[in-house]
This record gives C-alpha cells, structure tokens and sequence, in this order.
C-alpha cells in the first residue's frame, strides 16, 4: 500500500491546518462502486423508458383500433337507416305503379297523368341514386334468395321452378336484397307426372 501525505495549508484567521495522509486505492474504489450505481440507475431509467414508449405505442393502437371501429360502425349505421328509410318508400312506388297500370285511357293524356308520371320518376331517380335496382323476375328460375313464391301454379310452356309471374317487384340495396320479390312459380302439371307414372 503506498501511501500519500498531503499538505494543505490554509490561512484562515491565522490558523495552518495540515491534512492526512490518504490511501490511493480506496479512491477509486469509491468512483468505481458510484460508477456502478450510476449504471445500475441509467439500466433502471432505460428500462422504465422502454417500459412507457412499449405502453404509448400500446395506446396508441389502441386508439387507433378504436377510430377504425367507430367509423365502420357509423358506416353500417348509415347503410341500415338508409335501407330503413328505403324500405318505407318502396310500397309508394308500388301505389304510383299500380296506379300508372290501372289509368283509364281517357286520362292517360292528361297533365294529371303526367304529373303523377313525373313524380314516379323522381321517386325512380332516387332510388337509383342510392343504388337501388329492381330483382329480374321474367324468365328467371325461383331462387329464394331474390324471390318469394305466392304461389306454385301449372303453366304451359314453363319449366318447373320457373317464375310465371311477378306480384310484387323485388329491389336490391347494392349486393343486399332489400325487398324479395313476389312471384308465382311454375310446377310439373299432373299430366306429366301421370305420363312418367
């Protein structure tokens, strides 16, 4: 062990101190043991701080999940109230058909007939707009995903399963069925069923 002595001379209200003599190596044993705990400490701050930035990150998805969500929420809200308030148009347009089918000729020319016309044709645009098409009905196979069979009836010239007619027209909201469409449909006649008997 070497062994150091320092002087130090201090002149304060005339007084000289002397100081001891200090030992080499406990001096750095002391820097080394702080040294070691300020590495300890900036491991502890380093691992906190990944600990908060993996946590924000987490809050971060989290919300942006969220806004994701709610958006394809107020999406499908849209849709289903839009196709709500479709579905309660639909039986006046149904009323302006029926009523268009059944005018006498002698009013047919008239500029009341052509104003319930013009009406029925805004009614049209507005429900294109909104993406709204008719279901095919003529010639069509039933398919009772579009359609509603009425009725099962014989008739000539038709295959079994083939729509005959339409009762009530069928609408599709883009690639939803809105309304299926009422249909007759055609069965096997009882003649053909006793020939293959």
């Amino acid at each position: 062990m070497t062994k150091k002595k320092i002087e130090v001379k201090v002149t304060d209200n005339e007084q000289e101190v002397e100081s001891s003599t200090v030992d080499e190596q406990e001096q750095p044993r002391e820097e080394q043991s702080e040294l070691e705990a300020l590495e300890s400490e900036l491991e502890e701050v380093k691992a906190q701080a990944a600990e908060y930035l993996d946590g924000w990150q987490r809050a971060q998805a989290e919300f942006s999940n969220y806004k994701k969500r709610q958006e394809t929420e107020r999406v499908q809200m849209q849709s289903r109230v839009t196709a709500d308030v479709l579905r309660k148009i639909l039986p006046v347009v149904d009323d302006f058909e029926r009523a268009l089918a059944t005018m006498p000729d002698d009013l047919s020319q008239s500029t009341w007939s052509e104003g319930v016309r013009l009406i029925k044709a805004k009614l049209d645009t507005i429900l294109d707009s909104e993406g709204v098409k008719p279901i095919e009905t003529d010639g069509q196979m039933f398919n009772p995903i579009y359609h509603e069979a009425v009725t099962y009836e014989e008739a000539e010239g038709y295959e079994e399963g083939q729509i005959v007619g339409e009762v009530q027209r069928g609408y599709m909201l883009d690639e939803r069925v809105l309304r299926p469409a009422l249909v007759r449909v055609a069965k096997a006649s009882n003649t053909a069923e006793n020939k293959e008997e």
